[in-house]
């Protein structure tokens, strides 16, 4: 195992992302169209957040039940995306080794951290990236 491997050689490079100013409709649109868990939030080209799909199933049924589109949608036209991401995320460097990114998720609440460049959204790691990164060892 390459002890300074960086996280740039695993992180997700093509991100899907809101903008603030975007419905969490959208959120929830993106998180079932793409299967993907997290989203950056942007306020133009920087980050502002990050917005889970944990985050929304706390204000919907979504985590309980299937096809409950109309109560979730009522909910989520009533609040924002500040209102419900993580505002000020934990962020990473592309240059961060692997292994300094697998301790923050073992000792940290993070499964998923943007990876920025003067706050500039460069890409996405998560805990799965981190354990294909660490099976591939094997």
């Amino acid at each position: 195992m390459k002890n300074r491997e960086p996280v740039n050689n695993i992180m997700t490079k093509d991100v899907f992302t809101v903008q603030e100013n975007e419905k969490l409709t959208k959120v929830l649109e993106l998180f079932r169209k793409h299967k993907i868990r997290h989203l950056p939030v942007l306020s133009g080209n920087k980050i502002v957040g990050i917005i889970s799909r944990t985050d929304i199933n706390r204000l919907t049924f979504g985590a309980l039940f299937d096809n409950q589109e109309g109560v979730d949608e009522a909910v989520l036209e009533i609040l924002s995306i500040p209102q419900v991401m993580t505002s000020k995320p934990r962020v990473v460097a592309a240059d961060d080794p692997i292994k300094s990114i697998a301790e923050i998720f073992a000792n940290e609440e993070y499964h998923a951290l943007p990876v920025v460049e003067n706050d500039i959204l460069k890409g996405i790691v998560t805990t799965t990236d981190v354990i294909k990164y660490l099976l591939k060892q094997y």
